[in-house]
């Protein structure tokens, strides 16, 4: 393990940053993994009207689920969330970013 993946590790396992979360891929098993939750407001242009919403995207460690998609479920704080599109890897390959509904 080098000195990034611990870093991330420790991010991950802090109790103010991480979740407890379980993810779910489609057809598959449940399994326990930690998660950060991010909630930011969007805007959505949609003819001429522009519609605020709140999104949920989440970052997963590559090391706890290795190749997320579109259809999988992460359950966070009681709520189920379904992944949207298609994850994307951060540049150390150690982090994957889902968007999710």
């Amino acid at each position: 393990m080098n000195a990034f993946a611990s870093a991330i590790d420790t991010l991950f396992n802090d109790p103010h940053l991480g979740w407890d979360a379980v993810y779910t891929p489609e057809g598959g098993e449940p399994r326990a993994v930690r998660v950060f939750w991010h909630r930011p407001d969007d805007v959505i242009a949609f003819a001429d009207t522009h519609l605020h919403t709140t999104t949920a995207i989440f970052d997963v460690r590559i090391s706890e689920v290795a190749a997320p998609q579109a259809g999988d479920t992460l359950v966070v704080a009681g709520e189920t969330y379904l992944i949207q599109g298609t994850p994307k890897r951060d540049d150390g390959r150690l982090i994957w970013t889902c968007e999710a509904r």
